[in-house]
């Protein structure tokens, strides 16, 4: 270990002799002993006294340069994580299908589950509104009792309970149709990606697009 660190010490040490050159940003040259503080903004290169370079110095980035610079060093990180991000879902299609039909058969296995949950709430609905008739009918009741209280008859308000049960099976059959809605909203988005998962698969097998890396199989 010491020896390693007295040789990093003696490759970036000065080197004795040696004079600093560049060329500052107006095209002017600049040779001395210590780095030219003209040339603070372009690069510099420390030189033997035979011409030899022996070292380039980058110059300081500004504010802007060290954004960008940044802004590129995570620009290929995301690039190389999306790549193995693809790769390991390649990978994953080409281990878990073996024919295009088995691509269909998992996209009908798993919508089928969704599709039972649909019938279910449509069967529901329909009890839903049957009950719902029949408290409206039960309602016409009271409106009429009401009607004959305007001509001089005593007014029959309808039951709390039954005002209840009418805003309660409304509020049931609300919250079917939304929860039959997402459930068919599911299953396009079921079919969206298991139609994609196909293409992948199809260019892979035929060979438009690369496979996964083999250290990745």
């Amino acid at each position: 270990m010491k020896k390693i660190c007295i040789l990093l010490a003696l490759l970036y040490a000065p080197v004795v002799g040696a004079d600093y050159k560049c060329v500052d940003s107006k095209g002017a040259t600049h040779i001395s002993d210590q780095p030219p503080l003209a040339c603070a903004d372009v690069v510099i290169l420390e030189v033997t006294k035979n011409g030899r370079v022996v070292r380039r110095i980058e110059p300081t980035p500004t504010a802007e340069q060290a954004k960008a610079r940044q802004d590129d060093v995570d620009k290929k990180k995301e690039a190389a994580r999306a790549a193995g991000e693809q790769n390991r879902r390649d990978l994953a299609l080409l281990n878990t299908y073996t024919t295009e039909r088995e691509v269909d058969v998992a996209r009908e296995r798993n919508i089928e589950p969704i599709r039972g949950r649909i019938k279910n709430a449509q069967d529901r609905l329909v009890v839903v509104d049957k009950r719902e008739k029949q408290v409206q009918e039960e309602m016409e009741f009271y409106k009429a009792g009401q009607s004959k209280a305007g001509k001089g008859g005593e007014a029959v308000a309808p039951p709390v309970a039954l005002v209840s049960e009418l805003e309660r099976v409304r509020s049931e059959r609300e919250s079917l149709k939304k929860g039959i809605a997402l459930h068919e909203k599911e299953i396009e988005l079921l079919k969206a990606k298991y139609d994609q998962d196909k293409q992948r698969w199809l260019a892979l097998k035929s060979g438009a697009v690369a496979k996964p890396p083999e250290f990745l199989r």
